[in-house]
């Protein structure tokens, strides 16, 4: 039985990406170069293709200078990255239902009649849903999309470094954003790692894995 091999670019992809703490902070990062980054990350799937997530980019000097109080511990990913993306979970996300399913429809990928039958399922059924149960939702589907990034941010031969530890409860207003809104679900620095970072053990597969 012929043994299945990891393709050579996925693998570098993989075990390539380390968290990086320090950057090269004469390395910029162009504005439609983050833009592609983000389209290709934006293809990690979400509960029925609603696609909660939301990218605040902050890769200005005065974006910074807003963010270093309130992720002090990161600061010098902060201050050496080529930006840091913040990642939010849009609560309202079932309001752009009616946009990706109509669009959907338009290009072929859907017929019209399951759109209609999509809309009149799932309205009453997000009318009535929780403000707990929709940000469960949208932190998962984040979560999804967060990785995604990191990985095709790799591809691009760029390093990140995931942030958990920033102050998420004002993060929100600080930049202008409704916080009753959006969910903030992490920081992910990005740019050129000065050096490769460190590898990190891994649990065994039988560790970590139960079958049944």
């Amino acid at each position: 039985m012929q043994k299945l091999k990891v393709t050579n670019d996925f693998d570098q992809i993989v075990n390539g990406r380390r968290s990086i703490k320090l950057y090269d902070p004469t390395v910029k990062i162009s504005r439609e170069e983050m833009s592609e980054i983000i389209a290709q990350a934006s293809r990690a799937p979400s509960s029925i293709n609603l696609q909660p997530w939301r990218f605040l980019v902050i890769d200005s000097e005065e974006g910074k200078e807003k963010l270093l109080p309130l992720a002090s511990f990161n600061s010098n990913q902060v201050k050496t990255s080529s930006a840091v993306i913040a990642i939010f979970g849009d609560l309202n996300n079932f309001d752009y239902a009616k946009e990706i399913f109509g669009k959907a429809v338009e290009l072929g990928y859907m017929p019209a009649e399951v759109k209609e039958m999509q809309l009149n399922y799932f309205t009453p059924l997000f009318e009535g849903i929780s403000k707990e149960q929709m940000k469960d939702t949208v932190m998962l589907d984040s979560g999804l999309v967060a990785m995604q990034l990191m990985l095709v941010a790799r591809s691009y031969g760029y390093d990140t470094n995931p942030i958990g530890g920033y102050d998420k409860e004002q993060i929100a207003e600080v930049f202008g954003m409704d916080k009753e809104r959006y969910v903030p679900v992490m920081l992910i620095s990005i740019g050129k790692g000065v050096n490769e970072g460190y590898p990190s053990y891994r649990l065994p597969v039988e560790t970590i894995t139960t079958w049944s």
